[in-house]
């Protein structure tokens, strides 16, 4: 081979490449469709409610319930993928779960709150780990770092379009038929989504790659730079939870109640177009340099809100984090693979979720306190944000100074041990 040759730069990673490759956009596609039902679960829950109770109260209160159940479970299913493989765990955790969302019109008001609470929550607690599942995925999938990258940076940034899509879904069926119908429909489009992955082959083949007796205490999931990456991503998921409730306030300050939902949207299209940027090419610095930086530039993202812009400046403004959103959380999954013992990659990946679930709810619980007080609404995403830059500052997981450490090294572009 000429010097030539070796020296002539890698062809261009493109989302088409990515998504032609064996497998991908099955995936994928199944793991969307799975987890849209997260999305119109909650909404369709209050809708339900309020025909059956009239209580909004108690729908938000079954709506938060079934969230937390769900999230609270994600660690507990990736421990058992990560024994028993990931088909017989989906499987089961969606015949399950859209058996007691089918079950909850029928039963729950004979029933009454205590049945329909129990329904809920144990609905909650079975909701399959399609996230985790897919990102440990696609090593084997795409066994390319570069491709991995790409793929990691497209499905991160889809995720929010899920929660724009899923309530606008089930306020239709509701509208259009009853929200009965919008619980069949959830249920329908979970257990679909599941069985598209769950009978994938590289799915039904998965299994993790077995623990080694030489890592020693390495084979602790807990390790201190782990637990402190989970920390502050409770941080990202706290700025999200206060969005969340200030964009209520800002639709009840202006009086446009479609604010409500276009802040939340703006932010879920910056982080899809972030996606889209982050995954066209390889960026500069270790994985740890750019966790920092875009944990920066996303609490950059949040200080104009500080200057309590209008409805459509803020609307703009909200786009800038949202995009930095997908960088931050990509790179923390990169982070955790590098720092989580070889056999507990699943678990890892379903703690992640479960902080980022966390903060979120601390969040919208806080600012629904602060709702009367704008500047103390408008500034909650942006503390969330310095909570998160200033714990990975002290922390720099991933980062070795000597760059040998008891884990695997974080390099540019890559998730794999070096």
């Amino acid at each position: 081979m000429s010097l030539t040759a070796s020296m002539a730069p890698a062809p261009r990673i493109t989302f088409g490449a990515v998504l032609g490759s064996p497998h991908v956009a099955r995936l994928l596609g199944g793991t969307l469709t799975g987890r849209l039902a997260g999305g119109m679960a909650p909404v369709a829950i209050v809708l339900w409610t309020l025909t059956t109770s009239g209580s909004i109260a108690f729908g938000g209160l079954l709506s938060a319930l079934y969230g937390l159940a769900s999230g609270l479970s994600q660690p507990v299913k990736g421990r058992l993928m990560d024994r028993y493989g990931q088909t017989a765990v989906h499987l089961t955790a969606a015949l399950l779960h859209s058996s007691l969302l089918l079950a909850l019109p029928v039963a729950g008001p004979h029933g009454g709150p205590a049945l329909a609470t129990a329904i809920v929550v144990t609905a909650g607690l079975s909701t399959p780990a399609l996230e985790a599942g897919l990102r440990a995925l696609w090593p084997s999938v795409l066994p390319d770092a570069r491709l991995r990258h790409t793929a990691l940076a497209l499905d991160t940034g889809t995720q929010g379009l899920l929660y724009i899509v899923g309530p606008l879904l089930v306020a239709a069926l509701a509208s259009a038929h009853s929200p009965t119908v919008a619980l069949a429909a959830t249920a329908a489009v979970g257990l679909a989504g599941t069985l598209v992955v769950a009978s994938a082959p590289p799915s039904r083949r998965w299994r993790p790659a077995p623990t080694s007796t030489d890592d020693g205490p390495a084979r602790r999931l807990a390790s201190p730079q782990l637990v402190a990456l989970f920390v502050s991503l409770t941080g990202i998921g706290f700025a999200i939870g206060a969005l969340n409730v200030w964009a209520v306030a800002m639709a009840e300050q202006h009086g446009r109640d479609m604010l409500s939902g276009l802040l939340p949207a703006a932010f879920s299209t910056g982080s899809f177009l972030g996606g889209l940027v982050y995954g066209r090419r390889a960026w500069p610095g270790s994985t740890t340099r750019q966790l920092l930086a875009s944990a920066a530039a996303f609490l950059t993202g949040w200080l104009p809100l500080l200057a309590l812009p209008g409805p459509y400046t803020a609307t703009i403004a909200v786009i800038l984090p949202g995009a930095f959103l997908t960088v931050v959380v990509a790179c923390a999954y990169v982070t955790t693979d590098a720092l989580t013992p070889t056999g507990r990659t699943s678990e890892a990946y379903a703690w992640l979720i479960l902080s980022i679930g966390t903060g979120q709810a601390a969040g919208t619980a806080l600012a629904g306190r602060l709702a009367d007080h704008a500047l103390a609404s408008a500034a909650l995403p942006a503390a969330g944000a310095a909570f998160a830059l200033a714990i990975l500052l002290l922390a720099r997981p991933g980062h070795t100074p000597t760059g040998r450490g008891q884990h695997r090294r974080l390099q540019p572009g890559r998730s794999t041990p070096t």
